[in-house]
């Protein structure tokens, strides 16, 4: 494995938790094992598995330990672990690829001026680069649906800001430590607000909730105010997907 002495851990939570850490921070490598190991702990499909998530560079299980006892769960992460090297595993197939408009700054996305210039960039080249970056989603954390993408380019590996915003809108893109997060609903935020769309990552009236999964892949492709007026009449705010098949 491309892991250290340290790394891969298990570790359990709490009286029906286990926690597989593949890295103390994120990177492409620790993110990517989180995410491969998470789908083939669901592939397998445990009796007593209650639940599975991945988070930037771990994978969690919640599982019933009268079905499946602490030890044996060890056992079988263990035994998973040292099956392959995660740090290289493919991503899980069915992964998606979303375009999704975006209006950069405005009165709809303030401090697009402001992350630019601590990304040392005119706010037409930020605009330029985060509009053609494809980003993964990393995480999905803190509100549900809502993802965590990246990683960006070393430029916006900016700090949050000192002094929180008071609210954001649904749909909101921020930025900030080469990563976006695309607000799943109204919030406050340390987050540079630098994009608005009219995606929708939580729709609890849906099977399928999360408009997003980890692994999917996004583009925040860069619309007109007035382009991205006439898409509110889609409920997506006219985020089209195809299958990525590699």
């Amino acid at each position: 494995m491309t892991g250290t002495k340290t790394f891969p851990r298990i570790r359990s939570v709490g009286l029906d938790g286990a926690l597989v850490t593949f890295a103390d921070t994120m990177t492409e490598a620790s993110n990517r094992a989180a995410i491969a190991f998470r789908n083939a702990v669901e592939t397998l499909n445990w009796d007593g598995v209650i639940e599975t998530s991945a988070s930037l560079a771990s994978t969690y299980l919640r599982f019933d330990p009268q079905v499946l006892p602490h030890e044996d769960v060890l056992e079988r992460l263990t035994q998973m672990l040292e099956r392959q090297d995660w740090y290289g595993a493919p991503l899980p197939k069915g992964r998606k690829l979303w375009h999704v408009p975006t209006v950069y700054g405005t009165d709809l996305a303030p401090q697009l001026d402001e992350a630019a210039y601590a990304a040392g960039l005119s706010p037409e080249e930020a605009i330029h680069r985060l509009s053609q970056s494809r980003v993964r989603v990393l995480t999905i954390g803190f509100a549900p649906g809502q993802p965590y993408l990246g990683p960006l380019g070393p430029e916006f590996n900016i700090p949050r800001q000192k002094e929180l915003t008071p609210m954001v809108p649904r749909g909101a893109l921020v930025l900030a430590i080469s990563q976006f997060v695309l607000f799943a609903g109204p919030t406050p935020t340390g987050w540079r607000h630098v994009g608005q769309t009219g995606f929708q990552c939580f729709r609890p009236d849906h099977a399928d909730s999360f408009s997003l999964d980890p692994g999917d892949e996004v583009i925040f492709t860069s619309v007109t105010r007035d382009e991205y007026d006439a898409l509110q009449t889609d409920a997506m705010g006219g985020a089209v997907f195809e299958e990525i098949t590699s």
